[in-house]
């Protein structure tokens, strides 16, 4: 497994806004950490200060113990090592909620404190995204604008389950309305993903103080005509100038390349993505959907000559040629050739049925690879990304029988004029 330097530089600046007395938000930059936390507090008392700042400093302290787990999934992303990274940043979320919990019971001037909370945890190429609130972090990647989270509010609930539209949710009296906080309860779920850091990248963490006056539209013009250092400031001058009634926070995040190439690794990152996207399975996924689906992915390379798959043998794996070339046989027979972006082996998400073909590498061949069950250990953790796959699952499977009921039409019309003829041939 090859491994690519990259490091990171960030800025970040907080400000009380036009309208608070306090500044509730907390922000850490830690760049030799690679740990970087945008924190919205809430509560009476200054309390919101205290659980933005506690939670920022325990999550930090439980990273900061664990950082080779980082450094495992980046010198190696095996499904193991996405676990424990995942794990790491849930479990450190997780501690800061019982401790802000606690400290709020044992002083009735801070009860109901909690905060939300994003972060970016980096690990080599990798990096790890925790989310609790309507804190959000956005990637600004080759001319395109992502949000990676997506806001715990009620507001957020209802467009998602129809309920309302969205010009509704911009009126709406409880778009304020968060349903987790750290803090509040002694624990809470932590939404994790990750990422692959590709060299250009620009992360950008922010409170709602922000993102509640800046459109996503308008995310990208202003990090591609401005450089990072000067991004925070921008920001919150921008949130300030459409009002600032709330305290305003953005932490603004930038990859770079050793010696600025992209590597082989970095390529492959983007071609992973790129074939995905191109899948009638996946092609309807958000682009944070279809990043925690590359979560979930790992490589393999074939050798020219080795199987891949086997014919009539189970199979419950996707594969996505990334580079190379692989030959479909059927009855010892090529059928078919296919290139990088192409796919093969869909049908062992849906059950463990035999191989319908042998597929083959006939030159040196690198392949992404999606297994059932971590595909529906997936599904389970986001509802949402199940019923969009689920529906793309009846999708492909109506237009193969399409496909096959007009095959079969074909042959009994060809059977039918054989058999017309027939008699005439005899004569």
């Amino acid at each position: 497994m090859f491994a690519v330097a990259l490091n990171t530089e960030a800025f970040g600046l907080t400000d009380v806004g036009r309208k608070r007395q306090h500044n509730e938000d907390a922000m850490l930059v830690d760049s030799p950490l690679g740990l970087y936390v945008v924190a919205d507090g809430m509560g009476g008392h200054a309390a919101g200060e205290v659980a933005s700042a506690r939670a920022t400093e325990v999550v930090k302290q439980h990273i900061t113990a664990n950082r080779h787990l980082l450094k495992d999934l980046g010198n190696n992303p095996t499904a193991d090592s996405r676990s424990a990274a995942a794990a790491l940043v849930e479990v450190a979320v997780q501690r800061a909620c019982a401790d802000i919990y606690r400290t709020a019971m044992t002083d009735a001037s801070k009860r109901g404190m909690g905060t939300t909370f994003v972060c970016l945890a980096v690990g080599g190429n990798k990096g790890v995204i925790g989310h609790v609130g309507d804190s959000r972090v956005y990637l600004v990647r080759h001319g395109q604008c992502h949000r990676l989270t997506e806001d715990h509010t009620l507001v957020a609930a209802q467009l998602k389950a129809g309920t309302i539209t969205k010009e509704q949710a911009a009126a709406s009296q409880y778009r304020n309305v968060i349903t987790r906080a750290v803090g509040i309860q002694e624990s809470v779920q932590v939404d994790t993903l990750i990422v692959d850091l590709v060299p250009n990248d620009v992360f950008i963490l922010c409170s709602d103080g922000l993102h509640g006056y800046v459109e996503d539209e308008e995310i990208l013009p202003l990090v591609s005509s401005m450089a990072p250092a000067d991004l925070p400031k921008r920001f919150i001058d921008i949130a300030n100038e459409r009002g600032g009634k709330d305290n305003i926070t953005a932490v603004v995040v930038k990859v770079a390349g050793e010696g600025a190439t992209v590597s082989e690794e970095t390529s492959e990152a983007q071609s992973r993505m790129e074939a995905l996207r191109k899948i009638p399975l996946f092609r309807h996924l958000t682009y944070k959907e279809q990043t925690a689906v590359l979560s979930i992915a790992t490589t393999r390379t074939y050798p020219a000559g080795r199987e891949i798959v086997v014919e009539g043998q189970p199979g419950e794996e996707l594969f996505v040629v990334i580079r190379g070339r692989v030959a479909i046989e059927k009855n010892g027979v090529e059928i078919a050739e296919l290139r990088a972006g192409g796919h093969f082996g869909e049908m062992g998400l849906i059950d463990n049925a035999p191989r319908s073909a042998t597929v083959r590498a006939t030159e040196p061949t690198r392949t992404m690879v999606i297994s059932r069950p971590d595909l529906m250990g997936l599904m389970k953790r986001e509802s949402i990304l199940a019923v969009k796959m689920l529906w793309s699952f009846v999708q492909v499977l109506s237009d193969r029988l399409r496909a096959t009921n007009s095959e079969l039409s074909e042959a009994r019309q060809e059977l039918a004029v054989a058999q017309a003829i027939q008699p005439f041939a005899e004569e």
